[in-house]
């Protein structure tokens, strides 16, 4: 199926976000309306794609416009009933797996067992590239106006209500505390709507999911300086992942412009940095997700924590 120089997939990826940034696109917060059916990318099964492969996919739907939330393998395709039209690319989906391997010490004889995790791709064509599938594989048309935002707020309480965070409100300024294991809101009166709180609320509880006793989150010596780039993405992600899953609008919790310059500084660095910071911010929205009861089933969940790579 596949010919020529091998593919260097985490480049490819990392080099489609930063070009998605520098055009001022941050591509986890605009396509999820604009595929003409919002949500996450979804599998020829139904299942949601995570982590990397959501991001990606979401930033490769929105620069080639494809219309349909479905993706699939060739072969996928053809057991549908369905046709790759010529000369249609495909575009990478990334896995990790482990390999074992048995080395013996040269002094003492004796043998141990060491574990790698490695990265695996395989290859996959949005349902708009593809001919003759039934009929529910492609995107009903955009609606004409998005939800009044009014309409979110029963999801909005029934998402937050429940996360055992401190959550205090007053002042000027929203962050996580770390020292006091808190977040702090400015007044609900201070935003623009309830859903640009509800945003930046999730953007703070992003963080505070990597506290010690939750997720313990640490970049150590990986990122180095830019451990905050990597947390603050992390967090964005987070967010991002909130807005869609309530319905809510996409460009809410605007960015400073330090914010984009540091992401793309991280990325630029290390080419799969943002393969780290999506599988990390996925695991944190399933953490708050929890205890709402929403967001993914046990299985998936599972999935999710397990393809985070050993050395992120």
């Amino acid at each position: 199926m596949r010919n020529g120089p091998k593919r260097d997939v985490a480049q490819e990826i990392t080099d489609l976000i930063l070009s998605k940034i520098e055009q001022g696109v941050l591509p986890w917060r605009r396509p999820w309306m604009t595929t003409g059916a919002g949500g996450a990318p979804l599998r020829a099964g139904g299942q949601r794609y995570t982590g990397i492969n959501a991001l990606y996919l979401w930033a490769v739907a929105d620069g080639m416009g494809y219309g349909s939330r479905y993706w699939m393998t060739y072969r996928q395709a053809q057991e549908l009933g369905g046709q790759v039209r010529r000369g249609e690319a495909a575009h990478p989906s990334i896995y990790f797996n482990t390999t074992s391997k048995t080395e013996t010490d040269a002094r003492t004889g004796e043998e141990s067992t060491r574990h790698i995790r490695f990265m695996r791709s395989y290859w996959v064509f949005n349902a708009t590239q593809i001919d003759n599938l039934p009929v529910h594989f492609y995107p009903n048309p955009l609606p004409e106006a998005s939800p009044s935002p009014s309409e979110r707020q029963a999801q909005i309480d029934a998402f937050f209500a429940p996360i055992p965070i401190e959550v205090r409100h007053g002042g000027n300024r929203a962050f996580y505390s770390p020292a006091g294991d808190y977040v702090q809101m400015p007044l609900l009166r201070s935003f623009v709507s309830s859903d640009h709180h509800a945003a930046t609320l999730a953007h703070e509880l992003g963080h505070a999911t990597g506290a010690a006793d939750r997720l313990h989150r640490e970049f150590g010596k990986r990122f180095g300086d830019k451990a905050y780039s990597a947390e603050e993405l992390v967090a964005e992600l987070t967010a991002a992942r909130v807005c869609y899953e309530l319905g809510l609008p996409a460009e809410l919790h605007d960015s400073h412009a330090s914010y984009v310059e540091h992401f793309v500084s991280l990325m630029k660095a290390d080419k799969t940095a943002i393969i780290t910071a999506a599988a990390k911010a996925e695991q944190a929205f399933n953490f708050l997700a929890q205890f709402s009861g929403y967001g993914l089933d046990q299985e998936e969940a599972g999935h999710v924590t397990s393809a985070l790579p050993a050395h992120a």
